[in-house]
């Protein structure tokens, strides 16, 4: 009793903090300088953005670079028995279904990790993916985003190379895609949404960039359609979401990287080719640093495979540890964000009886008898401190 003779007011309860998401999956075997840099860059996330990780591939290997940064046993490894290589293609992911990229694959299926990273060749990535965790509900292709570096915040390009032949309905989609990444990754609510084709005006275009603004443009899908935008606009900041099919943006965002590219070359030997020149360049290092790391690519992680059911982040191949601590951290946003549930909400605002029954999920993998994957991966086990390594099903070969 209080001294007013009130009885005591019950204590108002905290607001339950967000769970942290389940590990994210690092496939150490692929990218030209794996594991070394894939291991090292999965250190630095651990210890720099406080990431939960689970790493898959030769299990003796890592134990050994982990050893190496002093984090022996305290990163959980799963084994894996093949890997993909750099120079295979989408038919790898039949040819080896112990790969380390489809082993990831199924932890994420078996709920015991929510995201991938690969530095592997993305074909092989991107149809191991699609074979492993299938497309979401109602989605009909899945896209690669990635991020340009535009001013005043970064703009999001997709599809980026996943499905280079896409339909009027496909490229809606991709709309809905790309407005739930730039929800998470920029924080906004209603994202603006571009349509990458050769003119501004409604009418310019080929048939499918044509019907896709007709659908964009008079449907309630619940997205902010700014209109066309051409090449010069991918790197204005004009729009935060440009959509294109597959092919179209995979050639943009390499005419992109190759620019940047020529262009520092040139600065660069234009501020050191006189004394003066060198001059102005240490004075403004730091100017030229910030330009640097803003376009640099390994800021921003890689691209993300979306549509799926499972995060997959694709790194760049030549993929350095900077690069993997960005798609490792980019992976656990995305997990937080819960960007999965957040697609598939806003696919379902796209589906209308004009986008055909394959727009409603009769043709999707989900509604399936699941697949039996040959010799399941040794999974997490669940009551199993974090810190633990997890135990193979046979011991691994010894190293040479």
């Amino acid at each position: 009793m209080t001294g007013d003779g009130e009885p005591p007011r019950p204590a108002t309860p905290r607001p339950r903090a967000a769970p942290r998401p389940l590990p994210i999956a690092v496939d150490t075997m692929g990218g030209d300088h794996a594991p070394e840099e894939i291991v090292a860059g999965a250190v630095d996330a651990v210890r720099d953005h406080d990431v939960r990780l689970v790493l898959v591939g030769q299990a003796w290997r890592i134990r050994r670079e982990l050893d190496h940064y002093g984090m022996g046993g305290r990163i959980p490894i799963v084994h894996a028995d093949e890997a993909l290589d750099m120079g295979e293609g989408a038919l790898a992911s039949w040819r080896k279904p112990r790969s380390s990229i489809a082993i990831a694959c199924h932890l994420i299926k078996q709920g015991r990790a929510s995201a991938l990273v690969s530095a592997g060749s993305t074909a092989g990535v991107v149809a191991t993916s699609r074979l492993r965790l299938k497309g979401q509900q109602g989605v009909l292709r899945p896209a690669i985003a990635v991020t340009l570096p535009t001013r005043p915040r970064p703009t999001i390009l997709l599809d980026a190379g996943a499905t280079t032949d896409v339909k009027p309905e496909g490229l809606v989609q991709f709309a809905a895609l790309g407005t739930a990444y730039a929800q998470i990754l920029l924080g906004l609510d209603r994202p603006s949404v571009g349509l990458l084709t050769i003119g501004a005006e409604p009418a310019k275009g080929n048939k499918t960039t044509r019907r896709a603004h007709e659908l964009l443009t008079g449907g309630s899908h619940g997205m902010e359609f700014a209109g066309n935008v051409e090449g010069h606009d991918l790197l204005s900041g004009r729009v935060d979401v440009v959509v294109t099919d597959g092919f179209t943006g995979n050639i943009a965002l390499k005419t992109m990287e190759g620019t940047i590219r020529t262009a520092f070359a040139e600065i660069r030997d234009a501020m050191t080719a006189t004394a003066a020149g060198r001059m102005g360049a240490l004075l403004q290092r730091r100017r030229l640093q910030d330009l640097r790391d803003r376009l640099d690519p390994d800021t921003y992680g890689g691209g993300v495979l979306l549509g799926l059911n499972g995060t997959v982040v694709i790194a760049h191949g030549a993929s350095r540890a900077r690069a993997i601590t960005s798609a490792c951290d980019l992976a656990h946003r995305l997990a937080a964000g819960r960007i999965v549930e957040r697609i598939r909400d806003q696919v379902a605002l796209t589906r209308t009886s004009r986008f055909g029954r394959r727009a409603h999920g009769e043709r999707d993998g989900a509604d399936r008898q699941p697949q039996r994957t040959p010799d399941d991966a040794p999974l997490l086990p669940e009551a199993r401190p974090a810190g633990d390594t997890v135990p193979d099903r046979t011991e691994p070969p010894a190293a040479p």
